[in-house]
């Protein structure tokens, strides 16, 4: 009966059907979109890419140029005002409810001609991708009737809803505004869940923006990243060619000789470096000097423990007043506190010679060494054991 489309599915299987089909999208969005276009950390095989700018046409009118453009300048600009979609910036409300219309007022002229290179332009794209954009939304209404009958409305608009609401809203919204934080990028991106499973992994938004040139989203063992599971299956087959998810840095048990491959690969891996100088040397000694903290911080100390670690530049100026009463209390708290600061410097500074960055780093761990602190001295200890990953 025409009422029930061709295909005559209960309501159970329409609504697996359109979870089937939104998953499509998704992987489309992250795989294609992301990782391939924007931020060029995976080769795809032609037929899979023409495959994934299809179906986002037809389940997104999604321009590829648009997308990638956009995206970039997201990355450029983060957290200031040209950023295109900051919840810092214009709140959480904003960008979670009016996501997809930021993401059209961003889709400027200049922003496409600067953000927007390396992006497709072959005749399909000009003819009928990038020349009839919502036509895609249109056949994809019409083959939702012709298979599922009256149930096709209702299984459309969830189509149409499903990436301004995931990706718009959610990705955009709550990536930088909830969630926790495997790094101290420069920005306040946060990681959703450590189950990157419902948004192909992008709920993984601080490791993408801590590593944003990896293919590979999750950091921790813990962590799940579904597209980086779909990657592995298309390489499988020839489909997919992966870049950048290995870290260059090594660990060589037993190295204490400072070189250039040191200072080198602790640049490369400085997000982790200064993940594991919290873990190994500022929350230690901040659980010995607990006890000795006045009674009035003590009930703050896990956001004392936060803010010695975190990103200088996300310290609100009232938080920089408590960290600062803090360590002028406790010497060793100053001192690991501005050790962390001067390894940072080793790459934050431009135009340093090699020799310079090796001099400086020797320089640290000798200090580091001579502090008395047992933390710190094992810590210059680890860091000498850096040296670059030997070719495969």
């Amino acid at each position: 009966m025409w009422f029930n489309g061709l295909l005559d599915l209960s309501v159970t299987q329409m609504i697996l059907v359109l979870l089937g089909m939104t998953h499509v999208t998704i992987i489309s969005v992250t795989l294609y979109l992301h990782r391939h276009s924007a931020h060029n950390s995976l080769d795809l095989h032609p037929a899979l890419k023409h495959f994934f700018r299809f179906w986002l046409w037809l389940t997104t009118a999604q321009n590829t140029k648009e997308w990638t453009a956009i995206h970039r300048k997201h990355h450029a600009k983060c957290e200031t005002e040209d950023d295109p979609h900051s919840p810092v910036v214009l709140g959480i409300r904003k960008v979670l409810l009016e996501g997809a219309e930021l993401y059209a007022d961003a889709a400027t002229p200049e922003t496409l001609e600067r953000y927007g290179q390396r992006t497709p332009e072959d005749w399909v794209e000009r003819n009928v991708y990038s020349k009839y954009k919502m036509l895609g939304i249109v056949l994809m209404a019409v083959i939702d009737l012709a298979l599922f009958g009256v149930h096709g409305i209702w299984m459309w608009a969830l189509q149409m809803m499903w990436m301004p609401v995931w990706a718009a809203g959610v990705i955009n919204g709550l990536g930088h505004w909830f969630g926790y934080r495997n790094f101290e990028c420069a920005d306040n991106a946060r990681n959703i869940s450590p189950w990157g499973i419902f948004i192909g992994g992008e709920e993984l938004h601080n490791n993408h923006h801590t590593y944003p040139n990896s293919s590979k989203l999750s950091r921790r063992w813990y962590e799940v990243d579904i597209g980086w599971g779909y990657i592995r299956l298309f390489q499988l087959f020839g489909l997919a060619t992966p870049k950048g998810y290995r870290p260059i840095a090594h660990h060589v048990p037993g190295k204490q000789e400072v070189d250039v491959e040191t200072v080198q690969a602790i640049a490369n891996n400085r997000f982790d470096i200064m993940r594991q100088y919290r873990k190994r040397v500022m929350e230690p000694v901040l659980r010995q000097q607990k006890a000795l903290m006045d009674e009035g911080i003590r009930p703050r100390y896990r956001k004392l423990r936060q803010l010695l670690s975190r990103e200088a530049s996300l310290i609100h100026p009232r938080e920089q007043e408590t960290l600062e009463s803090v360590l002028e209390k406790h010497e060793i708290l100053r001192q690991i506190y501005d050790k962390s600061h001067e390894l940072q410097a080793l790459w934050r500074q431009r135009g340093l010679k090699p020799q310079d960055k090796l001099q400086a780093l020797m320089q640290w761990c000798k200090e580091a060494e001579a502090s008395g602190i047992r933390y710190l001295e094992e810590f210059a200890a680890h860091l000498r054991a850096y040296s670059l990953r030997p070719a495969s």
